[in-house]
């Protein structure tokens, strides 16, 4: 058995799965009665480490070379917050691609070793304006 890992290893950790892009090593990132709480209006919250999983399927098909560089970590304790530069090319329902560059906030909640909540903070009109600017 190593050394656990801290709460900011934890998020470090399933924020660089997504640039790999496996749904499964992500979902291993968190706990079975994982809640991803998103507060923008576009966002859609998700409660079950099944439902997370089965929602990334389609995520990861839309958003591909996704990348989350994270502006700063602040850990205090169990919890972690990450203000980030999300960067990927978005496919449209019409096939087309387009690159987008969303900044948004993340707050993490660790619990052994595992990722029980994870509130997103961005805004979805951002992500309206640069969509609808390439159509």
């Amino acid at each position: 058995m190593g050394i656990p890992l801290t709460p900011r290893e934890v998020v470090q950790s399933y924020l660089a799965a997504f640039a790999a892009g496996d749904i499964d090593t992500i979902a291993r990132h968190v706990t079975d009665d994982f809640v991803n709480e998103h507060t923008s209006a576009l966002g859609e919250s998700v409660i079950g480490r099944d439902a997370y999983r089965s929602r990334l399927v389609d995520f990861l098909g839309r958003f591909t070379d996704l990348h989350y560089e994270s502006e700063a970590i602040i850990a205090d304790g169990d919890e972690v917050a990450v203000p980030y530069r999300m960067t990927a090319n978005w496919l449209a329902d019409d096939g087309r691609s387009m690159p987008l560059s969303i900044r948004g906030m993340f707050r993490f909640v660790v619990r052994d070793e595992h990722i029980a909540r994870r509130v997103d903070y961005w805004d979805s009109t951002e992500f309206v304006r640069q969509t609808m600017a390439a159509k």
